[in-house]
């Protein structure tokens, strides 16, 4: 609860100092500013400490262990995308005062969304979370590719709201209340009207996450959003709508697993293999992450397919190695005017620690040994095979993750194997400090992965 005000009254906060000043660089100081504090107030909430004598608000949310926990971990990356992002973003010397206020209240749908007990909460948790991000992706006015991705964007996410809305509204016609615990009492049989809105709500989640065949929207809105904003919202904004999406079939129907695990498997087969098998066939590095944004989303729902204590502390560990390594990768790509993989010919070369990280991050993703990703994938993995149905499932994720690795190392082969005359971007000695720090954190939940593993395994 801490963490979830903090983050709406900095969001005002940000708001007004547009007003008091228009330098950018004071604007991404005192973001950063903000952010260490919301970070701090997460700590507060993990550890216990609320402000607050009621922390549920009349117990629609509920923040335990592992809700703080996850949020603390968004708010540490969300900081690290700000000290990465705050740079590009003020190099136009327009006051960014607003696009920050935005992020923030953002984290306030994340804190919603990370904590909720009832779904009213979260149907407000996820429109705080995805009305900023319209905008955002639309900020950059003069480019007509960023004002289609935000029509697109919007009018997507108002289908899949509706959506969402229809099919809470027809578990309430049956359940009688919006609360988690209350939907899950007694509940031993689907009647047409509860299928119905467990299929609702199922599909406008999965439209949320980019899953497939509901993930059309996600490659053009990535590609047209400025890439420091696409940042933010294949990350922080993905992990935080899985983690809603994970609690709400686990705490509200989780009783119904066997009736619903079909379906489940269905959208993550879809979304692993369309995921994988159009990322090796793009030709920009953007919308190559964009496509492979859907088949790490793939590997996500695996945990919601599994249901199971692997997985429910598998999608926090994989939601954390994911946002790290894909703000390194965006924090490069965002200091680069050409997207193409012909771009990176050569930077091994010219920049050799660049090229370095920039690698570190990719097998990552990839799923390498030593990297937090491997580990993730892992998870992921293991909680389906302990699930012990559906073994193909498993079998399916392994085959794409060896898929992932060819599109991945198509930028490492470029950056080690070729050679280019094109520009290397321009980092300077403060960025290239954060995504070193990003790295090693990357390769220390890779080689002692179970500090954090330790934690979510309460």
């Amino acid at each position: 609860m801490n963490a979830m005000i903090l983050s709406a009254l900095w969001g005002v906060v940000m708001m007004f100092t547009g007003l008091a000043t228009p330098s950018a660089r004071m604007h991404g100081r005192l973001a950063i500013l903000g952010m260490t504090l919301l970070t701090g107030a997460a700590w507060l909430d993990f550890i216990g400490f609320s402000l607050l004598s009621d922390s549920t608000a009349g117990g629609m949310l509920l923040f335990g262990t592992y809700e703080s926990l996850f949020i603390l971990l968004m708010s540490g990356c969300a900081l690290l995308y700000l000290l990465l992002s705050v740079e590009p973003m003020s190099e136009g010397g327009s006051p960014i005062s607003d696009p920050l206020a935005l992020h923030f209240f953002v984290m306030t749908g994340i804190c919603i969304v990370a904590g909720y007990r009832s779904l009213l909460m979260l149907f407000l948790g996820v429109e705080i979370l995805s009305i900023p991000l319209y905008i955002l992706s639309a900020s950059d006015k003069k480019n007509l590719r960023s004002n289609e991705a935000s029509l697109k964007y919007f009018l997507m996410g108002a289908f899949s709201t509706g959506l969402m809305l229809m099919g809470i509204a027809l578990i309430y016609g049956t359940r009688g209340s919006f609360h988690l615990d209350a939907l899950n009492i007694g509940l031993e049989a689907l009647s047409p009207l509860m299928t119905a809105g467990i299929v609702l709500l199922m599909v406008s989640m999965a439209f949320k996450v980019s899953a497939a065949p509901f993930h059309f929207w996600t490659p053009d809105v990535y590609d047209g959003t400025p890439t420091v904003y696409t940042s933010f919202m294949a990350t922080i904004v993905k992990g935080a709508a899985f983690f809603a999406f994970f609690r709400l079939f686990q705490d509200g129907l989780g009783r119904l697993h066997e009736h619903w695990r079909l379906l489940m498997a269905f959208l993550t087969a879809a979304t692993l293999i369309i995921g994988n098998g159009t990322a090796v066939f793009q030709q920009s590095v953007k919308r190559m992450l964009a496509y492979s944004s859907i088949a790490q989303a793939g590997f996500m729902m695996l945990a919601l397919f599994a249901m199971n204590q692997t997985a429910r502390t598998g999608i926090v560990f994989y939601a954390v190695a994911y946002s790290l390594s894909t703000i390194g990768v965006f924090a490069v790509l965002a200091r680069m005017k050409d997207h193409s993989f012909e771009a990176f010919n050569g930077l091994a070369g010219q920049k050799p620690l660049l090229a370095l990280l920039i690698t570190v991050f990719l097998l990552s993703l990839a799923g390498i040994p030593l990297t937090g990703g491997f580990f993730a994938k892992y998870q992921m993995i293991a909680a389906t095979f302990l699930e012990g149905k559906m073994i193909w499932m498993a079998v399916l994720a392994l085959l794409c993750a060896v898929l992932g690795v060819y599109y991945y190392f198509r930028i490492i082969q470029a950056m080690y194997f070729r050679s280019g005359s094109s520009m290397p971007p321009a980092i300077s000695a403060d960025l290239q400090a954060v995504l070193v720090v990003t790295a090693l954190l990357v390769v220390a939940l890779g080689i002692h992965p179970d500090w954090l593993l330790g934690m979510l395994s309460y």
